[in-house]
Parts: C-alpha cells; sequence; structure tokens
C-alpha cells in the first residue's frame, strides 16, 4: 500500500510533542502482531510442521522445506513450533569478495522484480489516459482530476507496504514464520479498516474533492464519475499495499511483480471492452480499475490466507494486534505527508512562475519520479534484508548490507543521471514540441541529473532505516526537510527566480534529507536486534 508505504514500533515508551512513538532499544515491547504461545495453532493444539510457501508456490527458493527460510536454524521447526530463540547471524565467507558477490546477488534478487512491480503501477494510469483521451479533452481533464485525488487518498497509506515489510523480515529472521504471517495478516485487517473509511468519505464527497482540485465545468461531472466508481477498489489498493509489504517481509519480490503485470494486462483489456465495447466512457475506465485491483487483491489474499492456514496463524481480526499496526505505521504516515507536503509546494511555487514554467516542472517531475523507481526498488531490498537481519541478531551484517546498498544506489544515481541528460535529444521532442518549455527544461535536467548520485543514497538509507524500524527517526526527519525547504522554495518567486532556482531548492531538499539519513547510520541507535524493535 509503503512507500507506503514506517518500520513497526510496537508500544512507545514515551510519546514527545507530536505524537510520535519513541521506542527504546532496549525495552521490551508489544509487536504488531498478538503475542501467541509457541508452537499452538488457532485451536490450541501443535502448529502444523509447514513453512509459509514453497518455492513453487510464492516463487521465492527462500520458503523451501528443505533450505529453510534466510536466520532459520536447522531443525528449529521439527516438532512444529516456532524456534525459541533468534537464528544464530550467518557465517561470512571468508573470501571479502565472494561475500560482496553474494551480497550483490540477494540485492539484485529483491530489486529487479521490485522495479518491474513499481513500474507496472503507473501504467494503470496510463492505460486509462490512452484509452480515455479517445473520448475527448474534457473526459480526459477529469481523469486526470480524479486520477491526483485517487492516488493522494491512496499513497498516503503507502506505510501498510513499508511497516509491513519491516515486521514480518524481522520475525522471519528470528525464525518465528508464524508470527511473522501474523504480522501481515494484522496489517491486511488494518488496510480493510481504512478503506472503509476512506470510501465512505470520497463517496459522497466526490462532487467536493473534484472542484477543491479545481476541475473545469465540463471536465469536473467526468471527474465526479471516475472517483466514485473507482473508489470502489480502494479496499483492493490498500489491501495490494498490506499483502505486497507480507510478501516483500518474505524475501519475495517475484510474486508482487507477476501479480502487477497480470493485473495491469486485465486492467487494459477491461477498460477497453467496457469503454468501447460497452459503451459506457469515462464509467467503463473506472469500473475497469476497480475490478483490476480487487482481483489482484483476491490474488496476493489467496496467497497470505494459504501461508496462514499452513504455519497457524488466525485468521481472524485481532482488535490489540491491529492497534498496534495503526500505532507503529504513524510516524511513517507522518513522514509520508511531509514528502506529499514538499512535492505540492514545489508545484505550487512552478505554477506561480508561468505557464511555461509549470509545463516544464510537470515533464522534470515525471522523469524524476520514474527515476526514484529504479533508486526506491533498492531500498525496497533495503527494507527485507535489513529486517531480516536484524531478526536473526546480525546486527553487522546489517551494517555491511546498507553499506553496500547505499553504493549501489549512489553507483545506479550517478549512471541514471548520464542516461538523463544524454538521451534528453531523444524523449523531449516526446513530450513537448514548445520551445520555450524545452529552454526552461534543459538546465532543470542538469539539475536532476547532478543530484542523483546523493538521491541513490537517500532513498536506500531511507529503506535501510524503514527495515529496521526507525520510523519515529525518519518522521521527524521529513519534517525538519520539510521546514528547511518551505522557505527556500518560497523565496523562489519572491527574488524573481525562475525554475531551475526552484529545482536547485529541490536538491537542498535532497542534501538535507541526506545530512539527516547519513548521521543517523554512521550511529548504532538504528541496529536494535530481535524479532521486536
Amino acid at each position: 500500500m509503503r512507500r507506503t508505504s514506517s518500520a513497526h514500533r510496537n508500544g512507545p515508551d514515551e510519546t514527545p510533542p507530536g505524537g510520535l512513538p519513541v521506542t527504546s532499544p532496549s525495552s521490551t515491547v508489544p509487536s504488531c502482531a498478538a503475542p501467541s504461545s509457541a508452537g499452538a495453532g488457532p485451536d490450541g493444539g501443535p502448529e502444523p510442521e509447514a513453512d509459509i510457501y514453497t518455492e513453487a508456490e510464492a516463487g521465492a527458493d527462500v520458503y523451501d522445506n528443505d533450505r529453510g527460510a534466510p536466520g532459520d536454524t536447522p531443525g528449529a521447526e521439527a516438532d512444529g513450533a516456532p524456534a525459541a530463540e533468534p537464528a544464530p547471524p550467518p557465517a561470512t565467507p571468508r573470501d571479502p569478495h565472494r561475500a560482496r558477490r553474494a551480497q550483490d546477488r540477494e540485492i539484485l534478487r529483491l530489486a529487479v522484480p521490485a522495479f518491474g512491480a513499481l513500474v507496472a503501477e503507473p501504467l494503470f494510469l496510463l492505460a486509462d489516459s490512452a484509452i480515455v483521451g479517445h473520448l475527448g479533452t474534457a473526459q480526459l481533464a477529469g481523469l486526470g482530476v480524479s486520477a491526483a485525488l485517487l492516488a493522494t487518498l491512496v499513497n498516503v497509506f503507502v506505510f501498510l507496504a513499508y511497516a509491513t515489510t519491516a515486521a514480518v523480515a524481522r520475525r522471519l529472521g528470528a525464525g518465528d514464520r508464524r508470527s511473522a504471517i501474523q504480522q501481515g495478516i494484522d496489517g491486511i485487517w488494518l488496510a480493510l479498516l481504512i478503506a472503509a473509511v476512506v470510501v465512505a468519505l470520497a463517496v459522497p464527497l466526490a462532487p467536493d474533492l473534484v472542484r477543491l482540485f479545481g476541475a473545469s465545468a465540463t471536465a469536473a461531472p467526468y471527474a465526479v464519475t471516475y472517483l466514485r466508481l473507482s473508489a470502489i477498489g480502494i479496499p483492493g489498493m490498500l489491501v495490494v499495499l498490506a499483502a505486497t509489504g507480507v510478501l516483500r517481509g518474505l524475501q519475495d519480490t517475484r510474486t508482487p511483480l507477476i501479480v502487477a503485470v497480470a493485473g495491469f494486462s486485465a486492467n487494459l483489456l477491461l477498460n477497453l471492452g467496457l469503454v468501447y465495447g460497452a459503451g459506457m466512457g469515462v464509467a467503463g475506465s473506472a469500473s475497469g480499475t476497480a475490478i483490476a485491483q480487487t482481483g489482484m487483491a483476491a490474488v496476493y489474499l489467496t496467497v497470505v490466507v494459504r501461508g496462514a492456514r499452513r504455519t497457524g496463524a488466525a485468521l481472524r481480526p485481532d482488535l490489540p494486534g491491529i492497534r498496534a499496526c495503526a500505532t507503529a505505521g504513524f510516524p511513517l504516515l507522518v513522514r509520508t505527508l511531509s514528502l506529499r507536503a514538499v512535492l505540492l509546494l514545489a508545484t505550487a511555487v512552478a505554477a506561480r512562475l508561468g505557464d511555461e514554467a509549470i509545463a516544464a516542472h510537470q515533464i522534470a517531475m515525471s522523469l524524476w519520479n520514474f527515476l526514484a523507481m529504479a533508486l526506491d526498488a533498492i531500498a525496497i531490498a533495503g527494507q527485507a534484508i535489513i529486517g531480516r537481519s536484524l531478526g536473526a541478531g546480525d546486527a553487522a551484517g546489517a551494517r555491511r548490507a546498507a553499506a553496500r546498498m547505499v553504493r549501489w544506489g549512489v553507483g545506479t544515481g550517478v549512471v541514471l543521471g548520464l542516461v538523463l541528460l544524454a538521451a534528453a535529444p531523444l524523449y523531449l521532442p516526446v513530450f513537448t514540441p514548445d520551445s520555450g518549455v524545452r529552454g526552461l527544461l534543459l538546465p532543470v535536467l542538469a539539475v536532476i541529473a547532478l543530484t542523483q548520485p546523493f538521491s541513490g543514497a537517500v532513498f536506500v538509507l531511507d529503506g535501510v532505516l524503514m527495515g529496521a524500524g526507525d520510523g519515529r527517526f525518519l518522521a521527524w526527519a521529513m519534517l525538519g526537510t520539510l521546514a528547511v525547504f518551505a522557505p527556500l522554495a518560497l523565496l523562489v518567486p519572491a527574488l524573481g527566480a525562475g525554475l531551475t532556482a526552484l529545482w536547485w531548492a529541490m536538491g537542498a531538499f535532497i542534501a538535507v534529507r541526506l545530512a539527516f539519513l547519513g548521521v543517523r547510520s554512521l550511529g548504532g541507535a538504528w541496529l536494535v536486534t530481535g524479532a521486536h524493535r
């Protein structure tokens, strides 16, 4: 559902001003899932002897019965019960080059499918835009407004993915699969509860929300229709976020890729059939998207329910566990809202610079977001690997993995920056034929390219700290970054500066984030080991 979608902080020892929970590394705190007795199934009998998934079912070799999950102690579940003690950290190969190669293979195994799944998600909107665009300008304008609203309503809850990934990975590293899957189930129930509230508000308030986003009189009816019908798919969208976090925590990013590709394909076929075949227009596009998202959620639920039954995890809602998940997710919700505030403020400032400036800014932001997906994929690998390592008690291994992934992030940022500049003559004509917009865009692209290596480090460290469950720090760091960025951005029009100056302010935003995250990563406060943070 993520960024969210925070890593799970499961019970604050103290609450500073602002309500963000603090967890002492040495404290004993409840988990996001309700406590359960070792070895007990839902009926009180022995827990079944089975892994959560097999390689054939989930597409990830970490669940194979013969090999066990990363961090498992051989024979720890011979009697069907979770391991009583965290598994010892894996032995480090004597050859450092072999160790790095093994680490790189694991990063790529998680990051490459994650990137594919991230890229597949925007294809939903692209398919809708391409199909609806042939209906008319008003219809496409209505889709643009409602799609932005829908994305806002869903993406602020990306913590459902991020928090679940970290918590599940910790439990897996500690050798307790049953509690790992229980964490995910609590997160899915939380997603359904949030979805019920969002849908209950979005449907009746759709006309007001569309008006708030500035839709024209001709586009507004189409925007309202699309928003109300697509809102039916919001429960599916949020369940997809939470369930994706479950699988990422279980070190499986291939299944989300398969589901995302299948969902996009179904969305495309449904939209073509409903918009043109059934003559439903914008309503058909919204209905097709809602059906596809609900179908994706059904696939995820099937996988998670099957894993729960094999491990003896309870499927019924557990109110203390759900409440703990909500509390644990709050810091990352604050982080996400602060990040969106930065992006919205940048867009608002660009709009004040003129039509050409906002057009160039929109293109630049689209490219920036696409490049961010490649960096985010490494961050997702970081969430899974760091959570599992700390759950297994391997703080040194977590630090080594973090350092290696930062190098990957910086290197990827260098490559992306060079490609962005070198390929500009090829893609700029695709975005706009306006020479004025292109003239504004070229220096902005240079700023983006120069800051990509720093962005790579920021994205990776963000994922590392999420995987460590350091959500409270991430929330305060993003609030601090917003406090620095806001006056810089507002100075741009006040001083009569242009779009390039605004993007230098975005570069300062990246630099401040890097300072916060870099200092934190060099310390040891985030290296809290065990199944619970």
